[in-house]
């Protein structure tokens, strides 16, 4: 496992979806659908019920991690990955170093690279 990836890896995904909810939504949850913070959160998942819509959402929804079984860990790693470099990291360098396949890391540089640049900013804390 490359090194960044180990150091990068110490949070698990619980911590980074309370460090998204805490991003996005500044601890009070807000309904995507609907806009409404009355919501109420499910016991055993990181999902909440919307108590004006009736629907139930998570913290993703509406982001670029949304409907992805990639872990939010290898997420933002491959963000800072692909925005700290210059040249532009290489699909397959990309896999190797977050531990994905070819196509999937293909998939993530889309949608990071279609992705607003003031929103990955503060997902991952820095400016670029």
């Amino acid at each position: 496992m490359p090194r960044v990836l180990s150091i990068i890896m110490t949070l698990n995904n619980d911590k980074y979806l309370s460090i998204l909810e805490q991003i996005r939504w500044n601890g009070k949850p807000k309904c995507p659908y609907c806009g409404s913070t009355n919501a109420t959160a499910y016991k055993k998942e990181k999902r909440y019920h919307c108590n004006s819509c009736y629907t139930s959402f998570s913290v993703t929804v509406g982001t670029l991690f949304h409907k992805t079984h990639v872990s939010l860990d290898k997420w933002f790693l491959a963000i800072r990955l692909v925005m700290d470099s210059s040249g532009g990291i290489s699909v397959r360098q990309l896999a190797k170093e977050i531990g994905v396949n070819k196509n999937t890391a293909a998939s993530m540089v889309k949608r990071i690279k279609e992705e607003d640049l003031r929103v990955l900013e503060r997902f991952v804390g820095r400016k670029f």
